[in-house]
């Protein structure tokens, strides 16, 4: 027998997963090399039936997870059959993952502008100095004429601040920044682009097709903006206060109201109310939220097309903005599309510099990291992620030759980071309790005790935490469908064969990145999953948000496979793309009803109805020129008094006057208005005693019913005209 022939043993070999040598039996007329010149040989011919009954029943199973879980045992049963068969297609070379690309060759040139590096260096320490204002420690101030000359104000921005930190943050990305030589200027770029009228080659089909899913992510992501969500909350009232405090003059680093907020969506949503004329309004909280929502896509797209090109970007892309998940974060108005937003380019630059070696990525990488830092507080773990990718790559081939210049790149990532979150950080040492008090309070006993060991909880918060995708989302009502799947059918039903697929190319690859991709998935969810003190909080769609990503990354990894498999044969490429048509569509259908139909109708049943009491506010403006005399009598679980007013364009003023302040009103000269809660479903919440009070106050004012569509929702309306009152 020739010694470069495969055995049979060989052959058995080469089925198992973590075989990095496919060994195929090649017909008797041809040899093993005239096979592999050919590819696929026969395997390519034939039907893939394993992928399609996989996929059946992987889909099968995980309609029968839908909610109420009556069936759930059988789920399992489907799941397990369509595990056997992915595992058998992938030891059939059947069912393939997109390859990844070439890790490009070289090393970091270690060069540095010594004159910008040495200039960052130097003014560090003052400009940190500075963003704390007055204060350079506790207890020590700057001289007071130097204060009122400088006119420094504590733990505030300002022009000058804020100057000398942009400037310092440009000196150090500069000093590390590589320069392409002889590389033409953007200007220069863009002018030859339309002189060549190089815009044609992107007239073809495929920019149709891109142009076709931006399309329909847009409309997912604004439709029904004004509907959907209909009301705010209390958390929305704490945000149009911390922005009406900026208006004010207050230009805070960091807002302690409401157990501390990060600073960035307080400035945003001013520059949205100012953009779009709005106000300071729940639509602008919402408008500002969903263009965070909508800037992280295009780092989907990148890093989609960085893993396994266009195809799985497009895909990627596509899922991520139909899907309910990130559409219901993003419509809400608070900041939780913060999170993705920074995370989905600082993992795409961060994957890409560790394939290109490119030295630039990585200081964008940090940027993001620092900006990421000023959005929503989960963004805290992502320097664990950041650490994780580099031990990773470190600890594989991919990174032979340049282990210690990765050692370089993160610490360059850290470095930029540290200075772009440089104000924060200058507020977190001199008030590390209003800094931490948020995310303490949820991983220790400080507002109230563990309610089990700590390592059961955390054990229970995992597992909850893994099968939210397929399962169970959570019972947080204002930012989910409580009690479903994360995903859809389709999209939940893909992500676990896409885990296996690539869990399978590891084992016979040992890429890093594919092991990332997995393990970054738990590592972005541990915000909620940390929630010892509260374990009803977990899972929590907002504080796993940045998880998506990956998520849904797998999710396209896996359709891009299913149509690899699929169009094999140029005869079955029209039945590839109606199957993938048709899981698309079935996606979108059902992502469409949970976002529009579903959440909105629970979310107006769980919320109070304060737009009905503004548009009253709004009215008795209209007609009387002023809304001093209107009030909104406080009730136990009802309204918060401050919403309708700021939806009448009243930021700052809370319309409450207690059942026991009622006299006060007396004094009011003019027409008045009072709003009482009533309940015509169930008269014990009616809010009598206030509404008899009313009465004996002012005998001639009228009591009217404002009914609501949503049973629980009626409140009274109590009129006093002027000639009524003292």
């Amino acid at each position: 027998m020739n010694e470069q022939e495969p055995s049979v043993l060989d052959y058995v070999k080469s089925l198992l997963p973590w075989s990095r040598n496919a060994i195929a039996i090649p017909r008797p007329e041809q040899g093993v090399g005239a096979l592999e010149a050919e590819g696929a040989g026969e395997q390519s011919l034939a039907m893939p039936w394993r992928s399609l009954l996989a996929v059946s029943s992987a889909l099968l199973g995980q309609i029968l997870f839908e909610p109420p879980h009556t069936a759930a045992p059988v789920g399992v049963a489907f799941y397990v059959f369509a595990l056997v068969l992915l595992v058998w297609a992938i030891l059939r070379d059947e069912w393939m993952l997109a390859p990844l690309a070439e890790s490009s060759q070289g090393s970091d040139p270690l060069t540095v502008r010594w004159l910008p590096f040495l200039l960052a260096s130097i003014l560090l320490v003052p400009v940190f100095i500075l963003l704390g204002g007055a204060r350079i420690s506790p207890g020590l101030l700057l001289p007071a004429g130097l204060v009122s000359l400088l006119h420094l104000r504590e733990d505030l921005y300002t022009w000058y601040n804020v100057l000398a930190w942009l400037i310092l943050v440009a000196l150090f990305c500069w000093s590390l920044w590589i320069g392409r030589d002889g590389a033409p200027s953007l200007w220069a770029r863009l002018r030859l682009f339309v002189e060549q009228r190089g815009w044609r080659r992107w007239s073809n089909r495929w920019t149709l097709l891109v142009l076709a899913v931006v399309a329909i992510v847009v409309f997912f992501r604004v439709y029904h903006l004004q509907q959907t969500p209909a009301e705010p909350f209390s958390d929305h009232a704490e945000k149009i206060l911390d922005i009406y405090d900026i208006s004010q003059g207050q230009t805070r680093i960091f807002f302690p109201r409401n157990t501390g907020r990060e600073d960035f969506q307080m400035y945003w949503s001013l520059l949205t109310a100012w953009v779009f004329g709005t106000g300071l309004t729940f639509l602008t909280l919402k408008i500002g939220t969903i263009t965070n929502g909508l800037m992280a896509l295009p780092f989907v797209y990148l890093l989609g097309k960085e893993v396994g090109g266009k195809r799985v970007g497009l895909l990627a892309l596509l899922l991520t903005g139909i899907a309910y998940w990130p559409n219901t974060i993003s419509r809400i108005g608070l900041r939780f599309p913060l999170y993705p937003m920074c995370a989905a380019p600082l993992i795409y630059f961060l994957v890409r510099g560790l394939r290109t070696r490119s030295r630039n990525d990585f200081i964008w990488a940090g940027i993001f990291l620092g900006l990421g830092l000023h959005g929503y507080s989960p963004f805290r773990i992502v320097p664990f992620l950041v650490v994780a990718a580099f031990i990773l790559y470190i600890l594989h081939a991919q990174s032979k030759g340049v282990r210690q210049d990765a050692v370089l790149w993160l610490v360059i990532v850290g470095l930029t980071s540290l200075f772009v979150f440089l104000p924060l950080l200058r507020y977190a040492t001199e008030n590390p309790d209003s800094f931490s008090y948020r995310a303490v309070t949820r991983l220790g006993s400080i507002e109230q005790p563990l309610p089990a060991p700590a390592w059961k909880i955390l054990l229970s918060n995992t597992w909850s935490g893994l099968r939210m995708f397929n399962w169970n989302d959570g019972v947080i009502w204002v930012h989910s469908v409580p009690d479903r799947p994360a995903l859809d059918i389709v999209m939940a039903a893909l992500f676990l064969i896409g885990v296996v697929l690539l869990l399978a190319r590891y084992l016979r690859q040992r890429n890093w990145l594919d092991l990332f991709i997995l393990l970054s998935i738990p590592i972005l969810m541990l915000p909620s999953i940390l929630s010892l003190a509260f374990p009803d909080e977990n899972p929590s769609l907002n504080r796993t948000s940045g998880a998506f990503i990956p998520v849904f990354l797998v999710v396209a990894l896996a359709l891009d496979g299913f149509i690899r498999t699929m169009t094999a044969m140029n005869r079955r490429r029209v039945w590839a793309y109606a199957l993938t048509g048709v899981l698309l569509l079935w996606s979108g259908a059902q992502n469409y009803d949970l976002e529009f139909h579903q959440f909105d109708q629970q979310f107006r049943n769980n919320a109070w109805n304060t737009t009905d009491m503004g548009k009253l506010i709004e009215q008795f403006r209209a007609s009387y020129g002023e809304t001093d005399t209107v009030w909104i009598v406080p009730f136990p679980y009802w309204v918060d008094t401050r919403l309708p007013g700021m939806y009448a364009g009243i930021p700052n003023r809370d319309f409450a006057l207690w059942p026991d302040q009622l006299a006060d009103s007396l004094k009011f000269a003019g027409p008045k208005l009072f709003m009482v809660k009533a309940n015509v479903v169930n008269p014990e919440q009616n809010d009598q005693k206030s509404v008899s009070m009313l009465k004996q106050l002012y005998p001639g004012g009228t009591l009217s019913l404002h009914r609501s569509p949503i049973p629980g929702h009626d409140f009274w309306t109590f009129f006093v005209p002027a000639k009524s009152s003292p």
